[in-house]
């Protein structure tokens, strides 16, 4: 199977690109490039510039809210299919969360460029995007209840 048909295959399971069609999934494919982490590294800190978002491909990254970037109380845990960062890349605010690379992990990287013009080119991502961000916090909002103070 050629590198692009994966990517294609790929982003049609993330919730972001749920009302894209194949096609423009497949145009939006290339936009994409790939990155790895080890385990124990950090994808982005808490307070970070945020000019990237990602997919990931394989692995596992656990994300914490936590002010101090090397404590490790995750609100959540994502792998494959899964998507991080795009908050940042939206509101131009410095990223809400610090992403622990829990194994090994692959993913495709969005550059923030790339992504407005994305989103310029195919409105319904947008609302794609808004929509999973909303399913997102609604997953979150029990767990952020049962946190220690």
């Amino acid at each position: 199977m050629s590198a692009h048909l994966e990517r294609v295959l790929l982003l049609t399971r993330v919730p972001l690109f749920a009302h894209l069609r194949t096609d423009q999934i497949s145009r939006l494919a290339p936009l994409f490039e790939p990155v790895a982490w080890a385990r124990g590294e950090r994808v982005f800190d808490m307070g970070d510039l945020g000019l990237e978002f990602y997919v990931i491909i394989s692995g596992h990254i656990g994300i914490s809210v936590d002010a101090d970037p090397t404590r490790q109380v995750f609100i959540n845990e994502l792998k494959a299919g899964d998507s991080l960062g795009e908050m940042a890349l939206i509101d131009n605010e410095p990223r809400s969360a610090t992403a622990h690379v829990l194994e090994d992990t692959r993913a495709l990287a969005l550059e923030k460029e790339r992504l407005h013009g994305a989103l310029m080119a195919y409105p319904e991502l947008g609302i794609g995007m808004l929509r999973a961000l909303s399913q997102r916090l609604r997953a979150m909002a029990p767990a952020q209840a049962k946190q220690p103070k």
